[in-house]
């Protein structure tokens, strides 16, 4: 059904980058909160200005992590380490977490700014499923998931929700461990076995794998289909349109 394996029920889908186009926002809003760092710190060392790099740093640093662990990962792959500071601390702060509630602030002008847009053929794929009877979960890194999902007039198709605030109150491992993911399935009452994951991003096909759920779907939207086969993902398409495709034949 719905080219998913007989046994899968629910179906746990990433948000950016799978169901929104918010993940160029999120690039965005990280190239400019990294930029500004990492131009001052060259400034006030001495060292070369070298910029975050959209491409190969956002795919392998950033995304799909929880903000402040995209904040260290990149930053460790640079050679710099911060002090992790408090989770209140203000975007002024050269620690971890001033750093990721700067990119929030980014992020949220430029949602205000920008919008959100949608991939049709997710939302052809959600309302499919409903009528099929899945069950649907969104699992995403974002503490902004429940605004983006009224942005995007997606929330009526959505039955449950394991973001970065849900992962902060229980105190759940972020992407590529399968924390989010379980307590998703959890929250659907379906094992892992019964769920398909959906996920864009090489940590989240990462976690579907490390949590032996029913099947990962990579979803391919930067040429890197290669790297999601390797990381977990049984099946790699372009868009989830091309699943109805092929529900259809």
């Amino acid at each position: 059904m719905l080219g998913l394996p007989a046994h899968v029920t629910a179906c746990l889908f990433d948000l950016d980058g799978v169901l929104t186009q918010t993940a160029l926002v999120h690039n965005a809003a990280w190239t400019e909160t990294f930029d500004d760092f990492l131009r001052r710190r060259a400034a006030a060392t001495g060292e070369e200005f070298r910029p975050f790099d959209p491409d190969d740093d956002y795919n392998h640093y950033v995304d799909g992590r929880p903000r402040a662990d995209g904040v260290r990962t990149f930053l460790a792959s640079r050679g710099i380490t911060l002090p992790e500071g408090d989770p209140d601390d203000p975007p002024s702060a050269d620690t971890v977490n001033g750093i990721g509630n700067r990119k929030n602030e980014i992020l949220l002008r430029r949602l205000r700014s920008d919008g959100v847009q949608v991939y049709e053929g997710s939302v052809a794929y959600l309302r499919a499923a409903a009528r099929a009877g899945l069950r649907r979960a969104v699992v995403s890194a974002s503490a902004n998931t429940r605004e983006v999902l009224d942005a995007a007039g997606m929330t009526d198709l959505i039955e449950a929700r394991v973001d970065g605030v849900v992962a902060r109150e229980q105190g759940l491992r972020g992407k590529p461990h399968p924390d989010t993911f379980l307590a998703a399935a959890k929250l659907l009452g379906v094992r892992p076995e019964q769920a398909a994951v959906f996920e864009d991003a090489v940590a989240g096909v990462a976690a579907g794998r490390a949590g032996d759920f029913g099947h990962v779907i990579g979803v391919d939207r930067v040429d890197h289909a290669d790297e999601l086969r390797a990381n977990g993902a049984d099946v790699v398409v372009r868009d989830l349109a091309e699943l109805l495709d092929e529900e259809a034949k």
